[in-house]
């Protein structure tokens, strides 16, 4: 039991090191946005659009890294201590085809050597797999799945 319980910590802790990597380059982004609107002063004439769009670029970095921040808040919420039976949010998912995460849409997680793919309980393949336990069976499109395991 140990094992998987480090095993999720891991995977856990590598989502956030790599949420935090992307925080840390959107408040970046942004920071130069507001700097080179600030450099520029006023628009010379109303044809010159740099500082607008030097702030609506600065916007959408901001509304990047408000979704970089609920996807920390969300892996917060996952226990690495608390085991699944079955898959729900939060379930580590081991099948004969790939390893899943669920929890937040990211792609490949390295944990124990391994590829995970951190997925969001909103993917096609989640509801497939939801409810699921060890030892069933489903498939996705037209591709058979066992769940080797689910922790």
């Amino acid at each position: 039991m140990t094992e998987k319980v480090k095993l999720k910590e891991e995977i856990i802790e590598n989502c956030k090191r790599q949420h935090m990597e992307t925080i840390k380059n959107l408040t970046r982004e942004m920071e130069e946005c507001q700097q080179m609107a600030n450099e520029y002063g006023p628009p010379k004439d109303r044809y010159d659009a740099f500082r607008s769009q030097m702030l609506r670029r600065r916007d959408i970095f901001a509304e990047q890294l408000q979704k970089a921040n609920q996807d920390i808040n969300t892996l917060n919420m996952i226990k690495p201590d608390e085991l699944k039976t079955r898959i729900e949010f939060g379930s580590v998912v081991i099948t004969d085809r790939q390893k899943f995460f669920v929890a937040i849409s990211m792609g490949k997680v390295l944990a124990g050597g391994e590829v995970y793919q951190a997925i969001s309980p909103n993917v096609p393949i989640f509801n497939v797999l939801k409810g699921l336990k060890k030892g069933d069976t489903t498939s996705f499109n037209s591709n058979p799945i066992q769940i080797v395991d689910v922790f």
